[in-house]
């Protein structure tokens, strides 16, 4: 039997410790009560705005086929009024779960996950009510928007994982989608074009990681001005080179389809998923591989350290600053990729700030996915799920102006970061340089 004496001074960590812990615990159930009351008070907007809204009798018709692949599938007809009105009820259903069901990580998941479904549906049904819309089509172009945000959100992950944090994902998709064409044009190779690409965003990384890491440079601000400064020399290079000597020099093509047999035969997903270009599939790659790499192995092990505790990692014999200048580095390689996919995967065409805020975006997802590449990739996809969205709506003459359609991928985004995600923590280390003491 144990006689151990515990003195006062004993007890004070102890005291502050549970102390601490039930500050975190009222907070949570704070952000919990907060979250769960703003989707009660959306559902119940839904409610008056889509359900009671929506006019009686007509209903809205989802597509269901993706025209020229895939097989053939009817379109799905719902009443539009009872749908509108079921959704909405079910996103305050969602709001009272996030409340009473808080302890439960897969729980808070799940109700916002049912709640972002739920809404949506019920703004399709109040918005195409009387119409159809290609619902298929709206998952292709999701495909199509998401793929640079999900190698973007990638780059971004891995780079303040490291501890830097990498603004500059606007420019890497500049660089590589301008280099993409130009290489892609001259050498007639797509292939090479899509090195060029990678080459290019690797090259930005490098800069990033050479002023971030060797001269100290703030983070976000050199992100911002090496975003501006690539955005320039694309724009002047795009002006006297690429426009007057378009054939020559901007006219690379695009990557053809490639149709995996069986795959793409399933319904409605198969043709989305499974009939992509080179890029798309490489994107699937990268998320494994990035996924597995940063959770499963030495070098996730090192980089993760060096974003959290640079000192530490030090004092154990790990390399700080060549870690950091080598992921850097190799984040803007797969962000050169995403911006080749802007050129050569898609339009085939380079054009002066293409990217369009592309690269803010995909830091939005490292944000929302809190720092997890599958995360981020959840994040990048319902982005492009809102920009292919108001691509779809706009020649419907729906209710909501056009003009707020092409607004509605940033507020999503905004939304999403602010609202959703709650309190989150990055990575200790990120935008804080590293010396040796």
């Amino acid at each position: 039997m144990s006689n151990t004496l515990i003195t006062p001074e004993a007890e004070a960590p102890q005291e502050a410790t549970g102390a601490a812990a039930r500050t975190l615990a009222a907070a949570a159930r704070r952000r919990a009560l907060i979250t769960g009351i703003g989707f009660v008070l959306i559902g119940v907007y839904a409610l008056w705005a889509f359900g009671f809204g929506t006019k009686g009798g007509v209903d809205a018709v989802f597509g269901l086929t993706v025209s020229g692949s895939g097989p053939e599938v009817g379109d799905l007809d719902v009443a539009a009024r009872g749908t509108a009105i079921a959704m909405s009820i079910l996103c305050m259903a969602a709001g009272v779960a996030r409340i009473l069901l808080d302890r439960s990580k897969l729980a808070r998941r799940l109700s916002a996950a049912v709640f972002v479904i739920a809404f949506v549906v019920a703004f399709l049904s109040w918005a195409i009510a009387g119409k159809q819309m290609s619902f298929a089509g709206a998952l292709q172009n999701t495909m199509l928007a998401a793929t640079p945000l999900i190698l973007g959100a990638l780059a971004g992950v891995i780079g303040e994982r490291s501890g830097v944090v990498n603004i500059a994902i606007e420019g890497q998709f500049l660089a590589g989608a301008f280099s993409a064409a130009l290489v892609g044009s001259i050498t007639d190779s797509l292939y090479a074009g899509l090195v060029a690409g990678a080459v290019a965003g690797g090259l930005v990384g490098l800069l990033l990681a050479v002023f971030a890491v060797r001269y100290l440079v703030e983070q976000v601000v050199l992100g911002v001005v090496i975003n501006l400064l690539v955005a320039g020399m694309t724009g002047f290079l795009y002006s006297q080179l690429l426009r007057p000597n378009s054939d020559k020099y901007n006219n690379p093509g695009t990557f053809d389809n490639w149709a995996i047999p069986g795959l793409s035969e399933i319904p409605v997903i198969g043709p989305v998923l499974f009939d992509v270009n080179v890029i798309v599939y490489l994107m699937y790659v990268l998320v494994a591989v990035v996924h597995l790499a940063l959770f499963h192995t030495r070098w996730g092990l090192r980089a993760r350290a060096v974003g959290e505790h640079p000192t530490a990692a030090d004092t154990v014999g790990i390399k700080v600053l060549r870690t950091r200048y080598l992921n850097v580095s190799g984040a803007g390689l797969i962000a050169g990729i995403g911006g080749a996919f802007l050129t050569i995967g898609t339009v085939g065409t380079f054009s002066k700030d293409m990217a369009s805020g592309a690269g803010y975006i995909a830091l939005a997802a490292v944000i929302f996915g809190r720092w997890r590449p599958l995360g981020a990739v959840a994040a990048a996809l319902l982005f492009g799920f809102t920009k292919a969205l108001a691509t779809s709506l706009q020649p419907l003459q729906t209710p909501i102006p056009a003009e707020f359609l092409q607004m509605l991928p940033y507020i999503v985004t905004v939304f999403a970061v602010a609202g959703l995600v709650g309190k989150v923590r990055p990575p200790a280390a990120a935008n804080k340089p590293y010396t040796k003491g």
